[in-house]
């Protein structure tokens, strides 16, 4: 044959198809968008992790998450510095501020990280030129990749022009920008000098630090170190490797938060409602066709045969419906990406598993259709 025969089944029925491969692509859609805001929560909550040049971290147990962390002693980051195999500690200091719009007056929270900008702890296209200006008072860098709400500053940065604002009611400017980006929970940030953030945050003591980075002696076994220092250092902070510290961080908003759930929740969904439409598909298919399949097993076709042709669908569907599901949802994520700075595309991982998922999902439409298949006798429909 020159076509296959589950195709000439449901190309005699275009707008039932047209209909089913509408449904097909929908749940596709479904699952790509879910899946891809549920990749982007987990990868733009760990900028901060990850930007930053470390080797082992120390951070209270009682911080939850990195947009609000608790304070501990800076003396547990210079007492690290003695033990074997540590060659250099980074005081950090982080709490979201006010930022004044200078162009609407509008005020808005945006996290603030101070530290020594002579340390070369913080790695962002375009931080490293301009970290220099931060020796001075009252300076800061901005996240070009920060919401539009908080005004055009690549724009005046551009131009050339001094920008001047306020942050925390204190006179300050911003001498550069670099690129980082949105998180769920963080819709811009600054970043400035140890010396500057104190003066931000006049009420914040300088000996109370909210992360601390540790960086080893090249070859150093970061486990090794990291499990003598928990052992070295008092119960009152958490000595993590940078894995670890990432890993904290993904598993407080995948655990801790409905965020994550929902997310899952949600591709789950669009497996469950593209079966039901896929199922609702194939078995009018077969009830429709009833008639041939019983001729076909008069013939003396094999019930594994005539099943097949069901399955077969299924897998024609499940093609079809993926490439225009694929497509909007290529479209929809660089929209939403621009939208939001959130980290939204479509990796090749992300591609197969959301087609093996809609194989899947087609062929169990397919395997639950075809039960009245494998039941037909012949003789009952004629």
């Amino acid at each position: 044959m020159k076509w296959p025969l589950g195709w000439l089944q449901l190309r005699h029925k275009p707008l039932r198809l047209l209909v089913a491969l509408s449904g097909i692509s929908f749940a596709v859609l479904l699952i790509m968008m879910q899946l891809g805001f549920r990749s982007a929560l987990f990868e733009s909550a760990v900028r901060f992790h990850e930007r930053f040049e470390y080797d082992i971290a120390l951070f209270s147990p009682d911080s939850v998450f990195i947009v609000r962390p608790q304070t501990f002693s800076i003396r547990r980051l210079y007492q690290s510095l003695g033990y074997e195999g540590v060659v250099n500690v980074t005081p950090v200091y982080i709490f979201p501020s006010i930022w004044k719009n200078p162009w609407t007056n509008q005020r808005r929270s945006i996290q603030t990280i101070g530290f020594n900008p002579d340390e070369p702890i913080f790695s962002a296209p375009g931080f490293l030129k301009s970290r220099v200006a931060l020796r001075q008072q009252d300076t800061v860098l901005f996240d070009l990749g920060s919401r539009p709400e908080f005004g055009p500053v690549e724009d005046a940065l551009n131009s050339g022009e001094p920008l001047i604002t306020e942050v925390n009611d204190r006179e300050i400017e911003v001498v550069g920008g670099f690129r980082m980006g949105t998180s769920f929970g963080i819709d811009g940030t600054l970043i400035t000098s140890d010396d500057n953030w104190l003066r931000l945050f006049p009420d914040r003591p300088r000996n109370r630090i909210y992360l601390g980075l540790i960086n080893l002696v090249e070859g150093a076994n970061a486990d090794k170190v990291r499990d003598g220092l928990d052992e070295y250092l008092p119960d009152d902070v958490l000595v993590l490797t940078k894995p670890q510290f990432v890993q904290r961080e993904k598993d407080y908003w995948n655990g801790a938060t409905p965020i994550g759930y929902i997310f899952a929740f949600g591709a789950i969904m669009g497996f469950v409602v593209g079966a039901i439409i896929v199922y609702q598909i194939l078995f009018a298919d077969v009830s429709e066709h009833l008639n041939e399949y019983a001729t076909l097993r008069a013939m003396g076709f094999k019930n594994r045969f005539v099943s097949g042709i069901v399955l077969q669908e299924a897998a024609i569907l499940a093609v079809l419906g993926f490439l225009p599901g694929l497509g909007v949802a290529w479209w929809l994520y660089g929209k939403a990406a621009a939208a939001t700075n959130l980290p939204l595309y479509i990796t090749q991982d992300r591609i197969v598993l959301v087609f093996l998922l809609t194989l899947a999902m087609c062929a169990i439409s397919g395997l639950l259709a075809m039960r009245k298949v494998r039941r037909l006798d012949p003789a009952d429909v004629f």
